[in-house]
């Protein structure tokens, strides 16, 4: 199918929804998929950009003896106080930003037609929305969710819905959706389908 203009396709879904799979299964199909975690991740790696600002913020103890963030320590205190996730964000989420565009503008460079941006966080930032075209939203259940993370990461079922609800709602991910994909199912090949008819529908 012909394009008239680059596309930036927003991908996310909520923890357990199975979003990380349909990534890899776009990526394995031969999409050019931006990952904003694994950007995150270098910039709070040892020596990562991030890193001055975070220990000037949050003070040395949320700095590992490596020099990176101290990611245990940090989830707990963004879980618990509102205000320091709203400094964590502030922070790193534009700095991710340029990051994801100056990988856009590289994917673009070499004339492809569309990128996939890989946002956890997409619906519950203020930062992402402008910069994309479409957002395709995973969606399951939150039985289904509770379920998938509590046999993958053997932690505890109230573990899974305190993470749960410093996400967006599932009803605030479907709104803000573009596409949907219905993965209640544990079928990968629902999904590779699914994930076959997205790609002749961009």
């Amino acid at each position: 199918m012909a394009h008239t203009k680059f596309i930036r396709i927003g991908l996310t879904g909520g923890i357990g929804s199975g979003k990380s799979t349909l990534a890899g299964l776009l990526m394995a199909r031969g999409l050019d998929v931006i990952d904003a975690d694994a950007l995150s991740h270098q910039l709070t790696a040892a020596k990562g950009a991030a890193m001055p600002e975070i220990q000037k913020l949050f003070g040395n103890e949320f700095i590992a003896p490596d020099g990176s963030l101290a990611r245990e320590r940090m989830r707990a205190l963004v879980f618990d106080q509102p205000q320091a996730k709203e400094q964590l964000q502030s922070l790193l989420h534009p700095m991710i930003l340029q990051l994801i565009q100056q990988a856009v503008e590289s994917v673009k460079n070499k004339g492809k037609p569309l990128v996939v941006l890989d946002i956890p966080l997409l619906v519950e930032s203020r930062h992402w929305r402008q910069n994309l075209d479409r957002v395709l939203v995973v969606d399951c259940s939150a039985e289904t969710q509770i379920r998938r993370v509590t046999q993958r990461s053997q932690i505890s079922v109230a573990q899974v819905e305190r993470i749960m609800a410093n996400q967006a709602s599932r009803a605030q991910r479907l709104s803000a959706a573009d596409w949907v994909v219905d993965n209640d199912t544990d079928d990968f090949k629902l999904l590779e389908e699914s994930t076959r008819r997205i790609q002749l529908h961009i």
